[in-house]
């Protein structure tokens, strides 16, 4: 892999090396991405772009949600270790398919919580049952991943048993452009921004959740549409409020987790991390620089497979590196986003480390320059 040109961090281009995804269970190269960015320690002080700020904003901008008396109703219940869940007016049983009402509680109030599920699906797997593990160690529970009264009951009292909200479409929304999504390297490179293909992609994003998920709650729903009502899951803020003195890539679990002075775990998220034939790599590194809305090159010198042209591909949440790269300043590795949140986790990668597109994002706003990155 080529090495990371780290020239005027605070505020220049970036030229490093990333990884993309990969559709079979093994990586098949690697690829160079560049992008503006500047130092994690400084980032009030860079002017963002527009498509940085577009992205972020999917994210972080709370128009368009109910109230917060509205959204803190408490739908998720425990008496006698009875679970009890109640659906919004609009929702039937029926909807939700073979989606289990306690593991969308539990999913929910897991992402409020810093431990992340990953995509919010109401099927539960892997990632829930690590992001589970890690909300026990952190709140002194039984060890495990199981679902039990005992995890249920310190979520609700955690995070008040709230577990749906409302949404109205807003006019930014429905002005937002959409994009036709190429799969070849040569029609993604004339493309402005390999944004999101259509409001469908960019609400479920938004709210951290599945797109199936989403449109079975909205079965009728007009997602392009301004004033449309949703019924939405109340997921996190993607705001962390915790110090995080150090990462640990954690590759034989496919978890990367933030902790603090004294070690104690207080974030954790599903991760994508290398494959057999791209391993990531071992050891100690640190945050040198974060790559808001990165650029991904294609370099054939560079690689043992795809076409001979040199391909630089646009921003945004469809690049092969989602919307954030954190660069760790050695040998081109880094963490950053996924056009494929539902496959975090499942798919190997190049040998960097890949997350959903809204946890990188939360994840990049938390760390500053120099924060340790260990690979164990």
């Amino acid at each position: 892999m080529k090495n990371i040109l780290l020239a005027s961090i605070a505020a220049s281009a970036l030229s490093l090396a990333s990884c993309g995804n990969s559709s079979t269970p093994e990586g098949e190269g690697e690829v160079e991405a560049s992008a503006q960015s500047h130092s994690a320690s400084d980032r009030s002080a860079t002017d963002s772009s527009d498509s940085e700020d577009e992205f972020a904003a999917n994210f972080t901008d709370r128009e368009g949600y109910d109230d917060e008396e509205s959204a803190s109703q408490a739908e998720a219940s425990q008496q006698d270790g009875q679970f009890t869940l109640t659906l919004p007016e609009a929702v039937t049983s029926s909807m939700l398919g073979d989606r289990s009402k306690r593991m969308i509680a539990v999913q929910v109030m897991l992402d409020k919580s810093h431990h992340s599920p990953g995509v919010i699906d109401g099927r539960g797997g892997a990632n829930t049952e690590r992001a589970i593990e890690y909300y026990r160690e952190a709140n002194g529970l039984a060890a495990g991943t199981g679902v039990d009264s005992e995890l249920v009951a310190s979520l609700i009292d955690n995070y008040g048993g709230d577990v749906f909200r409302t949404y109205t479409i807003t006019e930014k929304d429905a002005s937002r452009q959409f994009y036709d999504i190429p799969e070849g390297f040569p029609e993604m490179a004339e493309m402005e921004k390999l944004g999101y293909r259509d409001a469908t992609e960019m609400l479920a994003e938004k709210f951290h959740m599945d797109q199936d998920f989403l449109t079975a709650l909205n079965p009728d729903a007009d997602f392009s549409k301004a004033g449309t009502k949703l019924v939405i899951v109340s997921h996190g803020d993607n705001t962390l409020d915790a110090d995080i003195a150090r990462i640990e890539v954690r590759t034989g679990e496919n978890t990367v987790v933030g902790l603090d002075e004294s070690g104690n775990v207080v974030v954790s998220y599903p991760a994508t991390i290398g494959s057999s034939d791209f391993p990531s790599p071992s050891g100690r590194m640190e945050v040198a620089a974060i790559a808001p809305a990165p650029n991904y090159t294609f370099d054939p010198d560079d690689q043992r497979w795809g076409p001979d042209k040199t391909f630089i591909l646009p921003p945004g949440p469809n690049n092969p590196v989602g919307g954030t790269w954190i660069d760790l300043g050695k040998d081109g590795y880094g963490i950053h986003g996924s056009p494929d949140p539902q496959m975090v986790a499942k798919r190997a990668s190049h040998g960097c480390v890949r997350l959903t597109n809204w946890d990188a994002a939360a994840l990049a706003e938390a760390l500053t320059t120099g924060t340790p990155v260990e690979f164990v």
